[in-house]
Parts: C-alpha cells; sequence; structure tokens
C-alpha cells in the first residue's frame, strides 16, 4: 500500500524510527542475539519478548519466599529475626496476589474488573468455561467454530462434544473462510445461523484469528448468535495486548486467553478468563469448582458446601502460581506506560510500512492473506509465498541465519508480526530485505 509517507531505503526506516514515540520501549526488552548482534524479531504472535524487569519481579518474589516461607502469603509480612537473604519490599501477600492483575488486564480487553481473572492456562481455562456455558438439550446440542480455528481450541471443543456423548460429525460446525480468501466469510455466518440457529448452543470464534491475522468484530458475530439464543465466547490470545478490545460492550457471555504472546509474560505463562457481569453473581451457574473461587472470607473454614466469589474469580480452582504471574506484572506495567491507543497507532503504521515494502521489493512473489485494511488487523501479516519454497524448513532456516526470526504455517503461509512495544521501523525493512535475498537464492 503506497503511502506519501514512507520513503524507500534505510533512510525512510530511520526516519520513521526518529518520529517513534514509543521507541524508547525498546529498551525495556531482552533482545535475542546471535554473535553480538540483534536478531529482528517478528514473532511476537508465538511468544513475546522477556521484559527486562521481570528478573526482578521474580526475585522479589523468591526473596519473599526465602525470608517469610508460609507467611509470605500475607500482607506486608516481615521476618520475625534477621536474615542474611534480603528483605522483601513491601508487598500484599500471595492471598490475593492474583487481584492486581484485575485492573489492568480489564483496561485491555475492554471489560469490568470484577469481570476478569488472571488463572490457569488457556485452554484449562477454555474447558472451564465450556463445563458453564456449553449445556447442550435435545433440541440445542450444537457448537459453531471456524474451520480454521487454533487445534488446541478444536481439540477442546471437540473433547467437550464427546464427553456429553455428541458426536463431532453431527454436533460440531464449523465456518469455512471466504472462497478464495483466508478471512472469515460473514455471509456464511449468517447462513450457517438462519439454517441451524436454534440447534446451536454455543458458538466460539477468535478475537484475531491466528493464521491469517483477522481482526473479528466481537459485538457484530456475537449479536448475530445471540438473537437465536446461543452463547459466545471468544478466544483472545491473538488479540489481547495487539488491538483495542471491548469485550464487555460486545455482549459476549466468556472469553478466554493466553499472556506468552502479546503480553510477554514468558512461555507457558498464566492465562486469562472473561466472564460477562451477567453472569458473575449467578452462584447456581454450574461450574466445575475449587476453593480458590470459594468465598475468600470463608476459604480458610473449610467448609463442605462451595461458595463461589462474585465475578469472574468465582471460576478459579487454586491458588495461583507467583512465580509465573510476577514476569505477568512486569509485562503491564509497560502496556500501563504505552497506552492501547498509542501501541495501536504504532501497530497501523507498521503493518502498513511493512505492507508497502512486501508489494515494493517482492511484487508478485508474496500474497496477502491478512484482510487489506488496516483496521481489520492486528499487528501480524501473513503472506503466501510463490512459488511456494520446495523445502520449507530450509527455507525458514535461512532465513533464521539472515538475521530474521518469523513463524512458517503449513502449507505455505509466512506469518510476520512487528509489535509496536519493541519492534523498529528498521527490523520492518530488514526482515522485508532478508526475505528478498532468501527468496533470490
Amino acid at each position: 500500500m503506497a503511502s506519501p509517507k514512507f520513503l524507500p531505503g534505510l533512510a525512510g526506516a530511520r526516519a520513521l524510527d526518529a518520529d517513534d514515540e514509543l521507541a524508547s520501549l525498546r529498551r525495556e526488552f531482552e533482545l535475542p542475539r546471535e554473535r553480538g548482534k540483534a536478531l529482528i524479531y517478528l514473532c511476537g504472535h508465538s511468544l513475546g519478548l522477556m521484559p527486562r524487569s521481570a528478573r526482578g519481579a521474580v526475585s522479589t518474589e523468591l526473596d519473599r519466599w526465602a525470608a517469610l516461607a508460609v507467611e509470605g502469603h500475607f500482607p506486608d509480612a516481615r521476618p520475625k529475626r534477621r536474615r542474611a537473604r534480603p528483605t522483601p519490599p513491601a508487598h500484599g501477600g500471595w492471598l490475593d496476589y492474583h487481584a492486581r492483575f484485575a485492573a489492568p488486564l480489564a483496561e485491555l480487553v475492554g471489560a469490568e474488573r470484577d469481570e476478569v481473572v488472571a488463572m490457569n492456562t488457556l485452554t484449562v481455562n477454555l474447558h472451564l468455561m465450556l463445563a458453564t456455558f456449553f449445556r447442550p438439550t435435545r433440541e440445542r446440542y450444537k457448537i459453531l467454530i471456524e474451520r480454521d480455528a487454533f487445534p488446541s481450541d478444536r481439540y477442546a471443543v471437540e473433547s467437550q462434544l464427546r464427553w456429553h456423548g455428541l458426536d463431532p460429525n453431527d454436533a460440531l460446525l464449523m465456518l469455512a473462510p471466504r472462497d478464495g480468501s483466508f478471512e472469515l466469510d460473514r455471509e456464511r455466518y449468517d447462513a450457517l445461523l438462519a439454517e441451524h440457529g436454534e440447534r446451536i448452543a454455543l458458538v466460539l470464534l477468535p478475537g484475531v484469528q491466528y493464521l491469517s491475522g483477522e481482526l473479528v468484530a466481537l459485538a457484530d458475530y456475537t449479536a448475530a448468535a445471540q438473537h437465536y439464543g446461543c452463547r459466545v465466547g471468544f478466544d483472545l490470545a491473538h488479540a489481547i495486548g495487539n488491538v483495542p478490545l471491548a469485550i464487555h460492550d460486545s455482549g459476549a457471555d466468556f472469553a478466554v486467553w493466553c499472556s506468552y504472546k502479546y503480553l510477554n509474560a514468558g512461555p507457558g505463562a498464566v492465562g486469562g478468563c472473561f466472564v460477562h457481569r451477567r453472569h458473575g453473581a449467578a452462584a447456581t451457574l454450574p461450574r466445575l469448582a475449587g476453593w480458590w473461587g470459594h468465598d475468600r472470607e470463608r476459604r480458610f473454614l473449610m467448609e463442605p458446601k462451595f461458595t463461589p466469589l462474585s465475578g469472574a474469580e468465582g471460576w478459579q480452582l487454586s491458588n495461583p502460581p507467583i512465580l509465573s504471574l510476577a514476569p505477568l506484572a512486569a509485562s503491564l506495567a509497560l502496556f500501563e506506560e504505552a497506552g492501547m491507543k498509542r501501541l495501536r497507532r504504532k501497530s497501523l503504521a507498521l503493518t502498513r510500512y511493512l505492507e508497502w515494502l512486501l508489494e515494493r521489493e517482492l511484487g508478485g512473489r508474496a500474497q496477502l492473506l491478512t484482510p487489506a485494511e488496516p483496521e481489520r488487523r492486528g499487528c501480524q501479516l501473513a503472506i503466501r509465498l510463490a512459488p511456494p519454497p520446495e523445502d520449507a524448513p530450509s527455507f525458514v532456516a535461512r532465513l533464521r541465519a539472515a538475521g530474521v526470526v518469523a513463524d512458517w504455517r503449513q502449507p505455505n503461509v509466512l506469518r510476520l508480526a512487528p509489535v509496536p512495544l519493541y519492534n523498529r521501523y528498521r527490523d520492518v525493512y530488514g526482515a522485508v530485505q532478508a526475505l528478498r535475498r532468501t527468496l533470490d537464492a
């Protein structure tokens, strides 16, 4: 996409970097290096880079554990005697450690604080939500997902259908993309609802489609499904921290996400969950329960009767893994500093620049699979190479040897994600030049 503000060559990229209001945030991340040189990392859609402050965040909890042991659970606990180990700073304690994430996560997904909770991992949370919101009956028992859903979502959905004694060949509906495209087909979606809506119990869709990078209109897809009485959930794994969201206003029943992609909380990091406020106080709503979702004022009375906390917290199972949550705190502080409006503004500019360079440098050798309208995508562009590499693993290895870390998905999709928190325009320029040289070779 040509634009008068984009100038060719490295000088053009440097000029864009000079005007970047978020350029200083790059220094807050550890950059993967090889032979003393930083690699061009465009793989934040798979694993975000490590915030430099993550080490300190984890060390704080390790020091607290060393100094206080079990007393570390309690607010502002202090060692009762002098210890050789460092004394941890003022701290709210581990009992309610997860609560500190409610406000920043609510901000990122566009929800109320009592509607979100940091807990478990994505697919665990998805199973917990399906246990509550997929309640099949003889008349309404089908689940609608996209055909190219992330495999873990499909595995979870099919296993839930079988758990209820249903045959996925009958009970699983799949929304195919538009003909000749990777984009979701809204007309087919409406047609599926018109034909099967009265038998669909649940619709599960992505916030951002993981393969193509398409941004889904949450409110529109939710309203269409709810017109037929369907429950609606979203997988926000590739959306949270990537694009501004308004999950509460969408009216969706629930959403789940991970924190190791755009939220930069580390491999296998603690995920999160949204439950709409209209369900949060429904104590009789079926759920799989655990003691951390029990009334916190009575939690340690060890009562046999489960009384769920109000809001999304009521779906918690166990006390949170503190050492896995600490890096998330480090990353969310950077999101607060940057602000999603500024991040989105830079993200749109980065993908426009990437698209412009791909067209300029590669022409017909790179077909864009992501929607051409910048507002309909996140920070990832997916492209199909023509002709496709005969040996994809070798091609990706050569691209990596050229200094670019990207992601390849079969049969012929290269995913490039310039992340506004830490990627520069020079990264985008360098990646396209390396891709061109690799294809030429």
